[in-house]
């Protein structure tokens, strides 16, 4: 079984500003995969942990989407997801909570799930902050400290669903 990641290690990663490349946009790489398309990028962050967000949209519903940003634990090769923001395709229940929604939501790591054996994101919230893959991207950058290159003030992955800035 993996390490647990506490909860204060988790806020830290949050928390810490996430330093985007220059050159970001052109190191996104675009991958079709089996229905559905896949982006990524990997930066470092202000205090030196590495950072991956990894877009995911079915090819087939729109609203079948992931925004997940994960950090590289040090020392291992273990991607660790700290949040996911997903669309509005399927039902989600938090099982400790035995509470059940069917809405756009935002995963985020906890302690408490890694513990009783879940995934480390397995716990959600609705949200209504966004309504597109666009808008979550957005929302993701606001909510968690990403710094753009000097003088871009374009979203992460510019242009995704037509509805960015």
């Amino acid at each position: 079984m993996a390490t647990i990641v506490p909860d204060q290690d988790i806020a830290q990663y949050l928390n810490e500003s996430k330093v985007l490349p220059q050159d970001y946009r052109k190191v996104v790489q675009t991958k079709p995969k089996r229905g559905h398309q896949e982006q990524e990028i990997c930066f470092d962050g202000q205090n030196g942990n590495r950072f991956k967000v990894v877009v995911r949209v079915s090819d087939s519903n729109q609203l079948d989407f992931s925004v997940i940003l994960g950090v590289i634990i040090p020392n291992t090769n273990r991607f660790f997801r700290l949040c996911r923001y997903n669309g509005k395709s399927h039902e989600h229940t938090n099982r400790i909570e035995d509470q059940t929604f069917y809405d756009f939501h935002i995963h985020t790591a906890t302690e408490r799930y890694q513990r009783e054996g879940f995934e480390e994101d397995a716990y959600a919230v609705p949200s209504d902050k966004y309504s597109s893959l666009g808008q979550a991207l957005d929302c993701m950058i606001n909510d968690l400290g990403f710094v753009l290159p000097e003088g871009d003030q374009r979203s992460l992955f510019d242009g995704m669903d037509g509805d960015t800035t």
